[in-house]
């Protein structure tokens, strides 16, 4: 069988379905996950970490890009209330994850499709990105998201990025900082860096 990652677009590893409860933002949210997405058994530290750090109007139009089963994204459709979530992620059983975890949650301000990077949403612009960016698909991937995103914001739109020091956090600044110029480090927790950029 072929070595299978979790930004596969068709995952073939057998089922291993859970439910994970968890507080986020002041939220109860329950998430099903299951074998063969990012982080199935537990909602990962740098999630968490940018969860906690993210800020935007409860208006905006929020990107989550690689949204997983989809705390991330859920969490935001929570925080804009008057706002709407795009979620997006080539991997086709996390995307039908968090389909059923927006029902499931009663969040009806998000739309999430199945996408090869932002090819989904190419002709759309929001006032904010978020990603917990693959790292293991490589620094070209993760990069090619952070151009994307620019690509996709507003002017005065940012982009929310959890990067670990030890997976390139430095690089991933100064990739950041040569796109956007205005780039603010909003927290650091565990090795874990928040990168805010913001487009001018």
């Amino acid at each position: 069988m072929p070595n299978q990652h979790y930004y596969s677009n068709q995952p073939e590893t057998a089922h291993d379905r859970k439910e994970l409860k968890a507080e986020l933002r002041g939220h109860s949210l329950s998430f099903i996950s299951d074998a063969g997405v990012f982080s199935k058994s537990g909602i990962d530290y740098g999630s968490r970490v940018l969860i906690d750090a993210m800020e935007f109007a409860p208006d905006a139009s929020v990107l989550d890009v690689g949204c997983g089963y989809g705390p991330i994204g859920l969490t935001a459709a929570r925080l804009a209330p008057q706002g709407h979530v795009t979620m997006i992620d080539i991997n086709s059983r996390a995307v039908e994850l968090a389909r059923e975890n927006a029902r499931h949650n009663g969040i009806a301000n998000v739309t999430i499709l199945e996408s090869d990077l932002f090819t989904a949403v190419k002709d759309q612009a929001f006032d904010v990105v978020l990603t917990n960016p693959p790292i293991r698909a490589g620094k070209e991937t993760v990069h090619t998201i952070f151009a994307e995103a620019w690509n996709h914001l507003r002017q005065g739109g940012q982009l929310w990025v959890v990067i670990q020091k030890k997976q390139g956090a430095p690089s991933a600044k100064a990739k950041l900082e040569a796109l956007f110029g205005q780039v603010e480090e909003v927290t650091k927790d565990k090795g874990y860096r928040i990168f805010k950029a913001t487009k001018a």
